[in-house]
């Protein structure tokens, strides 16, 4: 005889009711509030729905992380053309909530809970896909990909994250360029 159990996972419903109130609190007050009982009181989701498929807050920013990735552009086959493609799309999601207000809260929760730090560290590996991606179908090796990246990205996510300021687009397009030379030389 089977017996009917508890699903696997929450419906969709319960799941993004749960999601949508956990990003607006994490963004609000930070990830210090993704607590089953906070998440109760906001939506009214049983406390018990919410550790079975939450257990913890990390849990809750590893949920949000999984819905959170951006599908890239189509890739022209141009490394110049696709990486200039990823600083703009960069770029915009550092300006436009929730990517950098999100970005900000996992750099805030990781400097104070050392297992918001792979999570961290997940989501910024998400955002560099795309460059990776570019520079990996254009020959570099994975040393050069490193560099390229870290010169492109580094100045936005400064800007972005410790700066509180806009990325500068125009300086990572100017680096791309250097970049391209760099890997034609």
């Amino acid at each position: 005889m089977t017996r009917p159990g508890r699903p696997a996972g929450p419906t969709s419903d319960t799941e993004t009711v749960v999601l949508t109130a956990a990003l607006e609190l994490l963004l609000a007050e930070g990830a210090a509030a993704l607590t089953a009982q906070r998440l109760h009181q906001v939506t009214g989701v049983s406390r018990s729905t919410i550790y079975r498929h939450w257990p913890s807050p990390g849990a809750v920013l590893a949920a949000l992380i999984d819905v959170a990735p951006l599908p890239p552009g189509a890739p022209t086959g141009e490394p110049a053309q696709d990486l200039h493609a990823a600083v703009d799309q960069l770029c915009d999601r550092l300006r436009d909530r929730p990517v950098g207000a999100f970005l900000q809260a996992l750099v805030v929760a990781a400097a104070s809970d050392p297992a918001a730090v792979p999570l961290r560290q997940r989501y910024v590996t998400d955002l560099l896909a795309p460059f990776h991606t570019v520079l990996r179908a254009a020959g570099a090796s994975a040393k050069d990909r490193e560099d390229a990246v870290a010169a492109i990205v580094s100045p936005l996510l400064l800007d972005a994250l410790l700066l509180d300021r806009p990325a500068a687009r125009a300086r990572a397009h100017r680096m791309v360029s250097v970049v391209c030379q760099e890997l034609t030389a």
